[in-house]
């Protein structure tokens, strides 16, 4: 019997080389949505066929990771939601930890894992407590008490890749809304390894592109379009002399970088959607 009070989502995109090692940590008592940004019929049999737990929905389209995980957040009936990117791995007692915490605290928005940074252990760190508040939490482990975001709506879509989950924070503190991390909770996390390595250059044109793109539209929907403009000032400067020095040397791919750098920028800047997908 599946557990009534927990569902998980799962945003993928090309990960097949990666989603197995992450839904054979996922107990088969816990309904799992994967949203394949895609058409791929071939990768929806198999992990049905292979997890009953696991229902698959392609998409048709790269929808990017808020929409992808909006649609799968819209199909949960449960009280809580735990959005988990496809190179992450649960351990044996994660989602226990998770279930321990709210029994601890009624009231949050989101809690997730104390280390954040698979190279860093500052997280949990500087911080003696076992649980503890925070302003904003990464995307890859959301856990989600969903009656708290009625209000609130969940990631904004227009974001494609990048800073959606810190403008829903940011969004969720505005109205006094709690996002902890808990010692307890412990999920490895890869980073960078949700696709197949066979398009590793294009996904890396593609991150370059839409971290500059949101870089500028998180900053003007928080701050404004002249102190986004400022802030990014730098990284244009910078994205316009490297492609001219690398053009000079003719590195090709480092050229092709820092210009979808530049695209990036203008795009965000001259108001145009995070419309850029990786051509595959």
């Amino acid at each position: 019997m599946l557990d009534p009070n927990l569902t998980i989502v799962i945003n993928t995109f090309k990960s097949e080389d990666i989603i197995f090692s992450c839904l054979n940590t996922i107990s088969s008592n816990f309904k799992v949505f994967v949203i394949e940004n895609s058409n791929d019929i071939k990768i929806k049999k198999r992990i049905e066929q292979n997890y009953s737990n696991v229902e698959c929905i392609l998409t048709g389209e790269n929808l990017g990771y808020a929409k992808g995980n909006n649609l799968g957040i819209s199909k949960v009936t449960t009280k809580y939601a735990l959005v988990l990117n496809p190179d992450a791995k649960l351990e044996t007692d994660t989602l226990n930890n998770f279930f321990s915490f709210t029994n601890k605290i009624k009231e949050f928005a989101i809690v997730g894992p104390a280390k954040q940074d698979e190279f860093n252990e500052k997280d949990s760190s500087e911080n003696s407590e076992n649980v503890f508040e925070t302003d904003s939490i990464k995307g890859f482990a959301m856990f989600l008490n969903l009656e708290q975001f009625k209000n609130i709506g969940f990631f904004d879509p227009n974001f494609f890749i990048y800073l959606e989950e810190i403008d829903l924070c940011k969004r969720i503190k505005k109205y006094n809304k709690k996002i902890y991390l808990d010692k307890k909770i412990k999920i490895q996390h890869l980073g960078g390894k949700s696709h197949n390595s066979s398009i590793n250059f294009e996904m890396e044109l593609s991150r370059n592109w839409h971290w500059m793109w949101s870089t500028f539209y998180f900053n003007k929907k928080h701050s404004g379009y002249i102190i986004s403009s400022i802030k990014i000032s730098g990284k244009l400067f910078s994205a316009v002399l490297k492609t001219i020095y690398f053009s000079i040397i003719f590195n090709e791919k480092k050229r092709r970088i820092y210009f979808h750098r530049i695209s990036g920028i203008i795009n965000s800047m001259i108001g145009k959607s995070s419309w850029y997908r990786p051509k595959i």
